[in-house]
Formats: C-alpha cells, structure tokens, sequence
C-alpha cells in the first residue's frame, strides 16, 4: 500500500513539474524574467501577440500578419518588477503582464520600443500611461471606428503616442485598402456592417504598427 502510495506521490510530483516547465515555455517566463531583472524593459513599450478567435484569425488574414492584438506595457504601480499591460480588450482594462503573455497562442510575444534616439524617460512614461489610463473601461470597438467613444487595441497605441509625444506610430489606412475577399473575413464583415461597409473608414492595425521603423525589437519569444 505504501508503495503505491509512493509511486502515485511521485508521478504527481513529475506530472506538476512538467506542468509547470511547459507552462514557463510557453509564456516566455525565464526570458521574461531575466527581462525584468536586468530592467530591459521600460514604460510605454509595445507588446504584440495573437490569440485564438474567429475575429484575430480574421485579423491576421486581412493584415496578412502573424499579429492580431496589441497593448502598452508599464509599471502600473512603480513598483519594483510589476509589469502589466494595459490594452483595449472587452473593456479596456489592466492586464498583468505574465498573464497576457500566458494567454497568447503559444506563449509568442514580441515587445518593441522607440528607437534610441526617441527614448522614453520616467516622466514621458507616466503621461503616456495617464493617457492611456483615460481609455479604461470603454468598451471594445468591433466596428473599427475612428471615434473615441469605443476604442480597439492597435487605436489605443496610436493615439496614446499621437497624443502625448505627436508621432504617428504606424501608419493609417483605410478600411479599403485590405482584402476582404476571404469567406471568414467577408462573413464577419456582412454581420457587423450588413450593406453599409465604411469602405473610407480610418484604421490602424497591429501590424502597421509592428512595421514601424522607429520601433525596435526588445525582447521575443
């Protein structure tokens, strides 16, 4: 009885470990980590990620992308290594950092920032982050729109930057100018504009904005 007592203990205690090794994997945690540590990261960065649903894998068809979501990273407290990422989800709202990463496909991120000559000290980092902080619980555009009653994840980015330091990270297209010819894509399009398509319709995408020449590649997983 003993022995087998021993031997389900002891392939519990590998099955958690196993756990817990693939779930560091998967979200990026000792590169995360050792980010944190060695203070790579800083407030204002860029962090892009994709997810699993019928919207981001239309996302990524129409922006021929591997990014559908994007979010601001900062120290939401100022406390010592407590990162968490702000973004326009349903609604828009807080996320700690990890747990962002952890619900990504895969554990895949990749954080940018301007590039050096565009650093963001301490102070920029907070008017950036009040900025953003206005956009907290609105609720998640679907329809794209260029107003700010409602407001989608790639939009806060841009205009938390607009706003605050005048540059436009990423540039803007028109809904027009992606292929929408895609089933899923046309599908999702006729449920939420039905025959009133906003062909002219200002936008920016997760992708626009990863392409950015002034943004540079901090860390990936």
């Amino acid at each position: 009885m003993k022995n087998k007592l021993s031997i389900s203990i002891l392939l519990l205690t590998i099955i958690l470990i196993g756990t817990a090794f693939i779930y560091v994997q998967n979200t990026g945690g000792k590169k995360l980590k050792k980010a944190i540590a060695t203070n790579q990261l800083h407030e204002g960065d860029i962090i892009f990620q994709s997810t699993n649903s019928r919207q981001c894998d239309a996302v990524k068809m129409v922006t021929k992308s591997e990014w559908s979501h994007c979010g601001l990273i900062f120290n939401r407290y100022n406390k010592e290594n407590d990162w968490w990422v702000l973004e326009a989800v349903q609604p828009v709202r807080w996320t700690k950092l990890k747990n962002f990463i952890a619900r990504g496909t895969g554990g895949h991120y990749e954080i940018k920032r301007l590039v050096s000559d565009l650093i963001i000290t301490d102070s920029v980092g907070s008017l950036l982050q009040k900025e953003a902080e206005k956009h907290l619980g609105k609720n998640y555009d679907a329809l794209f729109a260029w107003g700010n009653e409602t407001i989608y994840c790639s939009e806060l980015v841009w205009k938390t930057y607009k706003e605050i330091l005048g540059l436009e990270i990423g540039k803007t297209q028109h809904l027009k100018d992606f292929d929408l010819s895609h089933p899923t894509v046309n599908e999702i399009a006729v449920e939420r504009y039905g025959n009133n398509f906003p062909w002219e319709e200002k936008v920016i995408s997760p992708q626009a904005i990863y392409e950015n020449p002034n943004l540079k590649l901090v860390i990936k997983n």
